[in-house]
């Protein structure tokens, strides 16, 4: 199977002078401190609320980048210049890689969801330093998406104490998980790369660990060693987002390699984590169904039975945003010519009035069993725990 380069997935885009050859660290020293987390993150201007640069979380993260020019903010959601400025669409991937935001969250919910987890959490981060052209944070942002740190991590951990100590035990087993209540930590952002600016990801890990009716849960295109060293004993279920390599060349931008992606099941499952599969987003194109069934096989023939053994997927459709869709003609016009698709998507508002488009009802009733067939045929053990 032909899977995308490091230059097409990792880096992508030339847009910080060219990819760097991903290297391994050498032997004691963390993956955050390689050559391939440098260029990933090349930061040179960090927004910082007053607060957040003062605790002890946001003096990590300054330390970690200490060449960064350091900007005093009011707020990490209203920072001129940077926000809602139009001119930044031609900087889309730079901007995610030279710039990160100090903030500390200021409202902490849990909120149900009963999909891919139980609930989802307060999360550590908002943004990404990855450019996957589909991706729905931006929408709230305007012309910008870098990462904001939250660094007031022990508040949030407190808060989900207390919540999954008033849950108790599960009842009954549900699509999400047979008996532990599962948390989505990373609803808007990726874990794997948070954890290269600061040990968020690290205390989240650490305090599921210690909670035995729950499981911390994200979704990641992102491989980052320094994750096997953190010792989750069963509590924390990564998600390795996972689709075929011609979608991925064209719509993940600065990700880890598919191969990449699936190759490090095997050693995440040994180190302690649950390992299950994101399919998603399923992108409906010309050929679409002959390169899912290439992936499938892929992963049949390549990953281990004790990884099959306890796999599960989650199927997600492609959901677009009509501005993001004006966002990306600015920046990567390729990537539209198969999202942006009017004569098989419809309209959906989404709650909070964003005009949102995804696949007619017919359309993709028809995709999700043909791709629900293609399971059965070419990787059967994989067990679909949602579909939508």
């Amino acid at each position: 199977m032909t899977f995308p380069s490091d230059a097409d997935a990792l880096f992508g885009l030339d847009a910080l002078g060219g990819p760097a050859a991903p290297d391994r660290p050498a032997i004691g020293t963390p993956f955050h401190a390689s050559s391939a987390a440098r260029h990933l993150l090349p930061v040179r201007t960090v927004y910082a609320e007053p607060a957040a640069a003062a605790s002890p979380r946001g003096r990590e993260v300054l330390a970690r980048f200490p060449a960064a020019e350091v900007v005093e903010v009011a707020s990490h959601w209203r920072i001129p210049g940077l926000h809602g400025n139009e001119d930044n669409v031609e900087r889309w991937v730079r901007v995610k890689g030279e710039t990160l935001v100090l903030g500390e969250r200021k409202t902490l919910t849990t909120r149900p969801n009963g999909r891919s987890a139980d609930f989802v959490a307060p999360g550590p981060s908002n943004g990404c330093a990855m450019a996957c052209a589909y991706c729905y944070v931006p929408r709230r942002k305007g012309y910008a998406n870098p990462i904001t740190v939250f660094t007031n991590i022990g508040g949030i951990i407190t808060h989900l104490g207390r919540h999954i100590a008033r849950q108790g035990r599960k009842r009954e087993p549900d699509q999400c998980d047979e008996t532990a209540w599962v948390y989505d930590i990373g609803e808007n952002g990726d874990c794997s790369v948070d954890a290269l600016i600061c040990d968020n990801t690290a205390d989240l890990v650490a305090a599921f660990r210690q909670w035995p009716t729950a499981k911390a849960s994200f979704a990641t295109k992102f491989v980052n060693p320094d994750l096997l060293a953190l010792d989750p004993r069963g509590r924390t279920r990564i998600r390795f987002s996972l689709m075929p390599a011609a979608d991925s060349r064209l719509l993940d931008l600065r990700t880890s390699p598919m191969a990449d992606r699936i190759e490090a099941a095997a050693d995440f499952l040994d180190a302690g984590y649950e390992v299950h599969f994101n399919l998603s987003p399923v992108v409906l194109r010309p050929g679409w169904r002959s390169d899912w069934s290439e992936l499938l096989r892929h992963l049949d023939d390549v990953l281990p039975h004790r990884v099959k053994q306890q796999a599960a997927a989650e199927v997600i459709m492609l959901t677009h945003n009509q501005e993001l869709h004006q966002v990306n003609l600015g920046w990567h016009p390729r990537a539209e010519d198969v999202l942006w698709q009017p004569d098989i998507q419809q309209e959906k508002r989404s709650q909070n009035g964003a005009h949102n488009v995804r696949y007619r009802n017919h359309v993709k009733a028809d995709a999700l069993g043909a791709l629900r067939g293609l399971i059965a045929a070419h990787a059967p053990w994989l067990r679909v725990r949602y579909a939508f």
